[in-house]
């Protein structure tokens, strides 16, 4: 086996090496040191030194052109092989440290990256030895070498590269290869080691010269601090990627008579995070809200100012505001929290499954995509409103059919604008995209979707939500309103009942019955105007009842000479699940039980 194999393939067409003009190589293969004096008349020596810093310069450049590891390390390897050496190999220390402070010496190395060779990649984990030579070497500024092997002066390198290593790879190297060691260093800590290879037999001289070493110093220098800022914006990174997830929902909602679906996808790795964000919030009467929305900017700042403003909508949502209300609010929030700066887009829905019908408004966002129940989709002309922010503008809501068996699609622009197709383009690319490849899922919804990206990384975040509406069934739902009289009670009774018998739920007629007039009986104490009685039959039996006052129902202990608090602790007993929710004109007080298994 050859010792130092060259990687096999011609490389990427896109990376070439840094390349030398002539008149800043002394010799085949050799780069001048910077600045060096030679014995030639001052008209030469003014061309060439410029041709030198130019070249050094654009290496630089070139090596901090990234705040990625991976490509930082990458384009350090085309600018010194084959200029200054045939391979390189770096080592970083592991594991990769937080740089906020100083993490003293490393403990272990990992092979990061190797251009031209494979040395080392069989182990490529090593554990300096206290007070040995590779210690010794990461703290020390100075290179280590260079020196050639089957010299005298090798035995120094050699206890370090078996240390690296091992002493049986370190035996494959031929003599007459040249080595130049140098740590890495960053802003307040050594990351790491650097090691240049010269084969024998190269073109022009095999040994390091004194500017040679120079030049590969001071490239390792700016490599060392290339690295340090690569890994600190890896770090920022990915505190700013985990801040945006755990502000995004984990999972949504899934009520009755709709069925939900998201994907959120961050863009390429050199952006930075996004403000895209998605929410679901349950609402009475089985609605529910839909909510899409993208803070303009990518920052950290962006992605707080969306935490902020989901945590905003929620509470707005459950206010069961209209949705033009909701965003006129949201925009003062915002306004209130300093967001100007960070301007936001929103479409805000709500769906009633039991009318058939969804409300929109829309803060300066993509239009959503509605698809009928026969397949056809378009883009819903909503009044455009301006960006959560602005402050001042008039929001309006748009009612519309959404009869079972349609759905609807709520993005953000990273899905239909690139860096190469106008958003116009986009939008309708995804029409007619969800018109042709429609199906009754909301994950197929959010496939299809999908599917309009172009090859190649995504430059913003994207968000999506879809809704495939089923709707509940009118012979599902039983609604009624009821005076606030004394006898509404007994007759809220009867009419749970009646409605149970007709649906074939008789075993859950005394509990239920016992639970309205329990509601119903503290609804008519605080109301004002007829209280509602709703009762609707899905996987579960749902129970509503809604009055005019605010005033939320807490559950209390009852003393033994108490009259009244034991209603809620009799619901609490006997339903699955119950709350309360503050509505714009009252509230309402539900429960929830499981239907009877059907024998």
């Amino acid at each position: 086996m050859h010792d130092l194999p060259r990687p096999s393939g011609p490389p990427p067409a896109t990376a070439a090496p840094l390349t030398l003009p002539p008149a800043a190589v002394t010799a085949p293969g050799r780069v001048p040191m910077v600045g060096a004096q030679r014995a030639a008349p001052a008209r030469e020596e003014g061309p060439g030194l410029a041709e030198r810093l130019g070249c050094l310069d654009a290496a630089t450049r070139r090596i901090n052109g990234s705040l990625d590891l991976r490509t930082t390390l990458r384009d350090l390897g085309r600018v010194l092989v084959p200029v200054l050496a045939d391979a390189m190999v770096v080592h970083l220390r592991d594991p990769l440290p937080a740089l906020d402070r100083d993490p003293g010496p490393p403990t272990a190395l990992r092979l990061h990256h190797g251009h031209g060779t494979r040395l080392g990649r069989r182990a490529r984990l090593c554990r300096p030895a206290p007070d040995g030579p590779l210690a010794r070497a990461l703290a020390d500024r100075a290179p280590y070498g260079p020196v050639v092997l089957g010299t005298p002066g090798a035995e120094r390198l050699r206890p370090l590269l078996a240390e690296l290593y091992g002493a049986r790879t370190l035996g494959r190297l031929p003599a007459g290869t040249a080595l130049l060691a140098l740590p890495l260093r960053g802003r307040r800590a050594v990351l790491g080691l650097l090691l240049l290879i010269r084969r024998p037999g190269r073109a022009g001289l095999v040994r390091f010269e004194p500017e040679d070493t120079a030049t590969a110093r001071h490239l390792a220098t700016q490599a060392g601090l290339a690295v340090d800022t690569a890994l600190r914006y890896a770090r920022e990174f990915e505190t700013a990627r985990e801040l945006q997830r755990r502000m995004l929902p984990t999972h949504l909602p899934q009520p009755h008579g709709v069925r939900l679906a998201h994907r959120y996808l961050p863009g390429e790795s050199g952006a930075q995070v996004g403000g895209d964000w998605y929410d679901s919030v349950e609402l009475p009467g089985n609605r529910v809200a839909l909510i899409v929305g993208d803070v303009m900017g990518h920052s950290l700042t962006s992605a707080a100012v969306m935490g902020q403003l989901r945590t905003s909508a929620q509470t707005l949502a459950g206010l069961d505001l209209p949705p033009h209300e909701v965003l006129y609010h949201l925009d003062e929030q915002a306004r209130h929290l300093g967001a100007e700066q960070h301007l936001a887009t929103c479409v805000y829905a709500v769906y009633d499954p039991i009318a058939n019908r969804v409300v929109l408004a829309n803060a300066g966002h993509v239009p959503p995509v509605l698809i009928g129940p026969d397949g056809d989709a378009e883009l819903l002309e909503l009044p455009p409103g301006a960006p959560i922010g602005v402050g001042g503008v008039d929001f309006s809501s748009t009612e519309l059919a959404a009869p079972p068996g349609s759905a609807m699609l709520l993005f953000t622009d990273g899905l239909v604008e690139t860096r190469r197709r106008p958003l116009t383009t986009g939008l309708e690319l995804l029409r007619a995209r969800l018109a042709v490849a429609h199906r009754h899922s909301p994950e197929h919804l959010c496939q299809d979707a999908l599917r309009v990206l172009p090859p190649g990384d995504r430059a913003d975040d994207i968000a999506l939500l879809a809704a495939v509406f089923d709707g509940i069934p009118a012979g599902d739902v039983a609604y009624w309103y009821l005076q606030p009289r004394r006898e509404t009670p007994g007759r809220a009774r009867r009419l749970a009942a009646h409605a149970l018998r007709r649906w074939g739920l008789e075993q859950l007629s005394e509990s239920t019955e016992l639970m309205v007039s329990e509601l119903v009986t503290n609804a008519i104490r605080h109301a004002t105007r007829p209280v509602t009685l709703r009762l609707v039959r899905t996987s579960r039996l749902r129970c509503e009842v809604g009055d005019d006052s605010p005033a939320l129902p807490r559950a209390r202990r009852a003393g033994p000479e108490d009259e009244h608090g034991r209603g809620l602790q009799i619901v609490a007993r006997c339903a699955d699940e119950w709350g309360a929710t503050r509505l714009g004109a009252g509230k309402v007080v539900w429960f929830e039980q499981r239907l009877p298994a059907r024998r």
